[in-house]
């Protein structure tokens, strides 16, 4: 939530609507009094499962994460902290020992619709852990961002502050998990930097892995639904784009949004590692050193429905996992899918160069277009009329979309 000076547009300020919810691919099975145990090292046992592997606590992801997480302080006038100053927080997701650096945060951390001086913030400063002073600031530039999936992208060039601090060890690109592996009950910790007060840490849990939510835009008047994770962990204004991390510091999401009503307690949002990663890498191509300031996603041209819920217990993790079975629902005459898909067909896995997604969630569709570049091709395994094939097509220019 970004932590506004003056009265203004906050995500923080509104309260999120759930409007769909995908149902969880990854929970805690309930292990029943008798089957889960912890040990004298810290680790949880469930169904003679270990959960926390390596020993792994709150305190050692907590100092892991907090390496690579900045506050970030934008202004639209004349003032740090003036009358049109708002405060976030940031990621760091690649880092050079030059002092060169990419950070992730939202979108809505670095756009202002009511500032003078244009929407998005042209002085913006961040800063490392413990080095909240402004002789320490690093300048920032906005290389792109998406209103729709509210992620945004930083750059830095040769900061002496970000050299000396890869030297110290202080400052690392973050480590980032797959949290499509997350599961219910599983600790949280979010790091960012709440009512502009400098980085802090807050714990808590995964309440749902994945879920859509509707909320008003940056533009403080359009509406976007996005896919994120739900977490009882406590998040206020400024937390928006920090991190979301496991026990092993490793970052599971991007903290975006929170609910604030009388009747509600402790119900944040965080945008899915995977997502942000997708974006962020979108952005990075597609924008630096270049005139897009924008998501550019590939379309297949084809609308996708669930057609079958399934659930089992993997007895090697100690989760009850729930599958959803995904099915062409319409294709669109002179799309990009047209020539390789049909109604009805069941998509089993897309694979892009050289990773492949078994699709066992409508997201893993969706998500998997941002890592699609002109010139690729994307090879998609189906069920059609019982039998299984691949099929192929080519990106080009015309199926990629600003979003």
């Amino acid at each position: 939530m970004k932590n506004k000076i003056i009265k203004g547009f906050s995500l923080a300020m509104i309260t999120v609507m759930l409007v769909v919810s995908l149902t969880s691919c990854l929970g805690l099975t309930p292990g029943g009094n008798n089957n889960t145990v912890t040990e004298a090292g810290g680790d949880t046992i469930v169904n003679n499962v270990t959960i926390n592997p390596s020993g792994a606590d709150v305190a050692t992801g907590a100092n892991e994460g907090l390496r690579s997480i900045v506050s970030i302080y934008c202004t639209y006038g004349n003032s740090l902290f003036g009358s049109n100053g708002a405060a976030g927080s940031g990621i760091i997701y690649k880092l050079t020992s030059t002092g060169d650096a990419f950070i992730i945060t939202n979108y809505h951390v670095v756009y202002d619709s009511t500032s003078a001086s244009g929407s998005v913030s042209k002085d913006i400063k961040v800063y490392l852990y413990g080095m909240e002073s402004s002789e320490y600031g690093i300048p920032a530039t906005y290389v792109g961002g998406s209103m729709n999936y509210d992620i945004a992208v930083l750059r830095v060039d040769n900061s002496v502050v970000l050299r000396n601090a890869v030297k110290s060890g202080s400052a690392q690109a973050v480590k980032i998990a797959d949290s499509d592996k997350v599961f219910v009950g599983q600790s949280a910790i979010a790091i960012g930097n709440p009512q502009s007060q400098g980085i802090s840490v807050t714990v808590g849990a995964i309440s749902v892995d994945s879920e859509y939510i509707t909320l008003t835009g940056s533009d403080g008047s359009t509406e976007v639904t996005m896919r994120v994770m739900r977490t009882d962990t406590a998040v206020n204004s400024g937390n928006s784009g920090g991190g979301f991390f496991n026990t092993s510091g490793e970052l599971i999401g991007v903290i975006n949004a929170k609910i604030i009503n009388a009747n509600v307690e402790n119900i944040g949002y965080a945008i899915p590692s995977s997502v942000a990663r997708a974006i962020a890498d979108n952005i990075i191509d597609y924008c630096y050193g270049k005139d897009c300031e924008t998501v550019m996603r590939g379309m297949l041209g084809i609308s996708i429905a669930t057609s079958g819920l399934s659930t089992y217990y993997d007895t090697e993790t100690g989760m009850l996992v729930k599958c959803e079975e995904i099915k062409v629902h319409d294709v669109t005459t002179g799309g990009l899918g047209s020539e390789i898909l049909k109604k009805d067909d069941i998509i089993k896995s897309v694979t892009i160069g050289s990773k492949t997604v078994k699709v066992t969630r409508q997201h893993h569709i969706i998500d998997a277009m941002l890592d699609v570049r002109v010139g690729q091709t994307v090879y998609i395994e189906i069920i059609r009329n019982g039998e299984t094939k691949t099929v192929s097509t080519v990106i080009t220019e015309d199926c990629l979309t600003a979003y």
